[in-house]
């Protein structure tokens, strides 16, 4: 029965004789082969571009150009070098054997011709290339997955030698430029940051611990959660990242739990969850502080046993997985507020981590100034300029509300604007946020001449009101010295402000 002809292969029979052609002909076509036919080497080497057959039988002795310079000119073309060439020859010619084989050809069959040998000979040449083509095929696909994971491999080498490093250089980047080769992100020698640093050095030794990072927007709190773990024995399996703010709290429980085909409307798939994409690695939940009160109560169970049960799944499935989360939020007020729950901000916050704001380790503006400076630089394809000391001291003076990311945005733009240039102080964009209305007034029956009073709310106003007259008017800087996030006072100004009017 005649074989499928995609299955079967196509072939290019080369001879000068109508005769073998034809018999040729009979004891392939039943087989199923695609057959294309050639009269001369110059016809051959035309068709076989156009029809670029699996396999070539070919003549050797034909007027004009023979089979063994016809073979040599096939193989000269890159796209048929690969064809398999058997070559036809009679028993008197068996000598150019020899010189076929060096000219490329793979074997031959002799005249007069046995169906059963050509039919045995065509097969197995066509099995042998298509084996050829498909081990070269994964060959080059082990090739490129082995480019990729030496590449990963790489990365994380040079991102724990930047950790066991970093009380010479110091950062915070994006996971982005920690993948794009960049040291890990920690750059700086600053006392906030090297305490962050050896409290991740810490947590590798204890790769199932539950951990919180806080601290303001822009500081660095993915950076650090990607530091823990790739410096963990949960290296080689994945850290995902969610951000509890950026999906629509009707898909988060899909998100984080996965979901079962048909189980709700667009559930077009089975879809795994977050938690067992980490399977064996690390879930790192952003702005987990805004994550929506009915999901608490379920990311806790799974804290407890382990367990995640998809959306419209009968049955629960296990998983490894440690927890990450990270706040910009004041989570003790949330959970005094009730929006949070208190025992899911315990089990998250076994072990806590504050990545300092910017203004706090202000010393190291002008390395991780240079630093931004340099992949800039480079990814503009220029040289990197450098920054002029009335620059550097502009940005000293500055106290980053955006922290990092406000730094690379500010260095960025400063690039763009000198034109490759020195970067001078009118490059740069610093946003100067206005300062407080003044200090908040005290009656005259509220002085206490140097002595705190002892209602607790009129000693906050006094000592506020001492922290802006030091710092004249400054907020960032009266929080840091009351210790307190300037949105405290902001919201105190505003409540005298309110209560004046």
């Amino acid at each position: 029965m005649p074989t499928d002809i995609a299955q079967a292969g196509r072939i290019l029979l080369v001879d000068d004789v109508p005769s073998n052609l034809a018999v040729l002909t009979s004891a392939l076509e039943p087989e199923g082969y695609e057959l294309f036919a050639a009269d001369s080497g110059a016809s051959a080497l035309n068709i076989a571009v156009k029809a670029r057959p699996d396999l070539i039988l070919l003549d050797i002795m034909m007027p004009g150009m023979d089979g063994l310079e016809t073979c040599r000119r096939l193989k000269q073309v890159s796209v048929l070098s690969e064809i398999p060439v058997i070559f036809i020859t009679a028993r008197s010619e068996i000598e150019n054997v020899v010189a076929g084989f060096r000219v490329g050809g793979v074997d031959y069959v002799v005249k007069p011709f046995q169906a059963e040998e050509i039919l045995t000979r065509v097969a197995t040449h066509l099995n042998l290339n298509r084996l050829t083509r498909e081990l070269r095929e994964k060959n080059r696909a082990l090739e490129i997955r082995t480019a990729e994971l030496t590449a990963e491999i790489d990365r994380r080498h040079r991102v724990e030698t930047a950790l066991q490093q970093a009380g010479d250089q110091l950062a915070v980047f994006s996971g982005l430029e920690a993948s794009r080769g960049d040291i890990t992100g920690l750059i700086g020698g600053a006392r906030p940051l090297q305490k962050v640093v050896e409290e991740i050095r810490r947590l590798h030794q204890f790769p199932n611990t539950s951990v919180l990072i806080t601290g303001e927007s822009g500081t660095g709190k993915e950076l650090v959660a990607r530091a823990i773990h790739f410096g963990s024995t949960r290296a080689r399996a994945p850290f995902v990242p969610m951000n509890c703010v950026a999906i629509p709290a009707e898909l988060a429980e899909s998100i984080l739990f996965g979901h079962l085909k048909g189980s709700f409307t667009g559930a077009t798939t089975n879809r795994k969850g977050c938690f067992e994409l980490a399977d064996g690695g690390t879930l790192f939940l952003d702005e987990i502080g805004d994550m929506p009160p009915a999901l608490q109560v379920k990311l806790l169970r799974v804290l407890e046993d382990g367990i995640v049960t998809p959306v419209g799944a009968s049955e629960s499935r296990h998983v490894d997985v440690r927890v990450i989360a990270a706040t910009n939020a004041d989570l003790d007020a949330r959970v005094a507020a009730g929006t949070f729950r208190p025992d899911l901000f315990f089990r998250l916050a076994r072990y806590t981590v504050s990545t300092p704001p910017l203004r706090d380790r202000i010393d190291d503006v002008p390395l991780l100034a240079a630093h931004f400076l340099k992949i800039f630089a480079a990814d503009m394809g220029q040289p990197p300029s450098g920054i002029s000391r009335p620059a550097l001291a502009a940005l000293q003076s500055y106290d980053f509300p955006g922290n990092i990311r406000e730094l690379k945005n500010i260095i960025e733009r400063a690039l763009i604007e000198s034109g490759g240039d020195m970067i001078l102080p009118e490059h740069l964009r610093l946003q100067r946020h206005p300062q407080a209305p003044g200090p908040v007034p005290v009656s005259p029956e509220r002085e206490t001449n140097g002595v705190l009073p002892l209602n607790l709310a009129e000693a906050e106003d006094l000592l506020i009101q001492r922290a802006l007259e030091e710092t004249n008017g400054n907020i960032a800087e009266a929080a840091r010295r009351l210790g307190v996030n300037r949105t405290r006072i902001y919201r105190k100004l505003a409540q005298e402000e309110t209560a004046a009017d």
